[in-house]
Order: structure tokens, then C-alpha cells, then sequence
């Protein structure tokens, strides 16, 4: 991929999708990102790179054919992350219906590659006896999440483009760290931790750098692998001991009520019956307190093994550096 080379990108304003163009930009291309309805805030500022921006909708397939005209390489981020069952028709429609469509958008024009961001979620990741590794898929009995059932099902829009003549690659990244919005997404644990939440629970998953996400993107993206997917894991950690990272980091007192699985049941019904009278997303769903309860690792030696060069940041300083940028952005130091 040179640097001739015209990028678009769906999602460009989630928290992988702004690491990206800032990486891209500052790589020195010519990104064009897709925005829906608000303009974005620009992020080229001074990089060298070139940022184009157009309004549209990966749901709307006119859009998308115009979006690409010029097009040589595609990064598709685009996703609704949600586990609140009101949510469940938007996000079948946006997750598997919308790459439906960038996958065939991208065969008709023609496109050299196609990097989906997926998730781990898409392997049924619901094993608390092995390792979890990309050759696994999901399945009702080792997932909780309808969530993690779009992304299996958009996995497979992905595979039936490589199977049409599309080179393309799939990412499978793990809870994602990074400065992103805390009041929603994987960004909230910080938001959680600055306010001393209390509790925690026993539970384990593996945990990556927004940053590092992108570099084995971008990799992935400039080399000759085609035809694979990838877990992107720095290391598998307990939430208790992510939570205390993120509550010593901001200065706050760590977790030190644990969540016994009676509790946590409880917990959801009576989130579940806020949101109904608040419309607010509840804090707890019945599918992350049963994620929240499961020790699972994930097996990250596909990805090292196939690009030497690639090293995770340590999450302690992931971890440091996130805070950090939130603290600035919050005007909390």
C-alpha cells in the first residue's frame, strides 16, 4: 500500500476509528471518512497526511458506491456495541447489514483490500476451559451476547466477499483501552473508576491499547496477508485488577466489594426497570453480568508470530497514558 493509496473509513469517529485516521494521517494518507448527520471535529490538525470528509450512511448503498469512487483500500470500523435488548433490530440492521454492504460496495469497486474490525465477542468467547483462538466461531451455547452474534453473522458477509475475489482481513480485538467518550462503550471503566465505583467481580478478559489496535491494522492493512482473521490482545487480566490500575492511576480508591453472581442477577432486573422509566442505557444488562462473572483468556500468538516486528504496549502504561489524556480532557489536573 503506497502512499498514492486513497483510504476510507467507516466509524471514523469511534474510538478506533479517530486512532486511525490520526495514525494514517500521520503515516501520510489520504484518508476520506464516512460521518452520518454532526460534521466532525477535524482531526488532521498538522499531520501530514490528507482528510477528506462525507456525509452518508453504510445502510444506504448509493452512498456508499459514491463514497468509494477513487477508493483503493477500506477500513471498516463501523459497529453498534450495545447489550440492552431495545437495542437489538438497530444493531442487527447497522452490524451485519451495513458490512453486507460495504463488502459488496467494495467488490463492485473494485477495491485492492478490506480491513472489518470485528470482536472476540464474534468467537464465542463464553470458554472457561481454553484458551479462545480464531479458528473458533460463535455459537448460542458459548455466547450471551446478541451482540457477539452480529459480528459472527458480519464475519460471514466478510468471508462470502474473500470467497468473490475480495482480499480482506479480519481483526478480533479484546476490551479496547483507550481516550475515547467515557460515558459510553469500553471508555466507561475509567469514568466508572475515577467515580471510586465500589464494586468488582471476579471475572477475567484480555485487554488491549486502542493504539496497538491500529498499528496491527495498519500492518495487517500494508502487508501481503489475506484470507485470516486475528485476536489483538495485549494480556488477560482480572477486572479487579484492571479497575484498581484505572482507580491508582486517577488517584481514587480501588474496588473492594465483590459482585457474588445472586447480586449481580439482582442488579441487572433492577437496572433493566430504571431504563424503562429513565430511557437511559442501564448500567448492568443481564449479558455483561454474566461476562462480567466468566474467566476468559484469549490466545494472542497468531498475530505475534505472523508480524515479528509487532509489540503490545504493557497495559499498566496503556493504561497511565489513558488516563492521562482523560484527565486533560475532563480538566481534572
Amino acid at each position: 500500500m503506497n502512499k498514492q493509496a486513497l483510504i476510507f473509513v467507516t466509524g471514523a469517529t469511534g474510538l478506533v476509528g479517530k486512532e486511525l485516521i490520526i495514525q494514517l494521517l500521520t503515516k501520510g494518507y489520504h484518508v476520506r471518512a464516512i460521518y452520518r448527520s454532526t460534521y466532525p471535529s477535524d482531526l488532521a490538525k498538522d499531520l501530514p497526511g490528507k482528510l477528506e470528509w462525507i456525509q452518508g450512511d453504510i445502510l444506504d448503498i448509493t452512498s456508499l458506491e459514491d463514497a468509494l469512487v477513487d477508493v483503493t483500500h477500506v477500513y471498516h470500523c463501523a459497529a453498534i456495541v450495545s447489550f440492552h435488548p431495545r437495542n437489538r433490530l438497530e444493531m442487527f440492521s447497522i452490524n451485519i447489514e451495513g458490512t453486507k454492504n460495504v463488502v459488496n460496495a467494495c467488490i463492485n469497486a473494485g477495491i485492492q483490500k478490506l480491513l472489518f474490525v470485528s470482536s472476540v465477542a464474534a468467537l464465542g468467547r463464553i470458554r472457561e476451559n481454553e484458551a479462545i483462538v480464531e479458528t473458533m466461531q460463535w455459537s448460542p451455547e458459548t455466547s450471551n451476547s446478541a451482540y457477539g452474534q452480529t459480528k459472527y453473522l458480519s464475519e460471514l458477509e466478510v468471508w462470502r466477499g474473500i470467497s468473490e475475489g475480495l482480499s480482506a482481513v479480519i481483526v478480533n480485538p479484546v476490551i479496547i483501552l483507550g481516550p475515547g467518550n467515557w460515558e459510553k462503550g469500553s471508555s466507561g471503566i475509567f469514568k466508572s473508576a475515577y467515580n471510586e465505583f465500589p464494586w468488582y467481580t471476579e471475572g477475567m478478559s484480555g485487554f488491549v491499547y486502542v493504539v496497538d489496535v491500529v498499528k496491527a491494522m495498519i500492518l495487517l492493512m500494508e502487508s501481503e496477508i489475506e484470507g485470516e482473521k486475528f485476536i489483538l490482545s495485549a494480556e488477560n487480566l482480572h477486572y479487579k485488577e484492571v479497575f484498581s490500575k484505572i482507580a491508582r492511576a486517577f488517584g481514587k480508591k480501588p474496588p473492594y466489594k465483590k459482585v457474588q453472581s445472586w447480586m449481580a442477577a439482582i442488579v441487572w432486573r433492577i437496572e433493566m426497570i430504571k431504563s424503562f422509566f429513565t430511557g437511559k442505557e442501564p448500567l448492568l444488562t443481564k449479558e455483561t453480568a454474566q461476562t462480567a462473572q466468566a474467566v476468559v483468556r484469549f490466545d494472542n500468538s497468531k498475530l505475534l508470530q505472523r508480524l515479528p516486528e509487532f509489540k503490545y504496549t504493557p497495559i499498566d502504561e496503556a493504561i497511565r497514558l489513558t488516563c492521562l489524556q482523560l484527565q486533560k480532557e475532563h480538566n481534572l489536573i
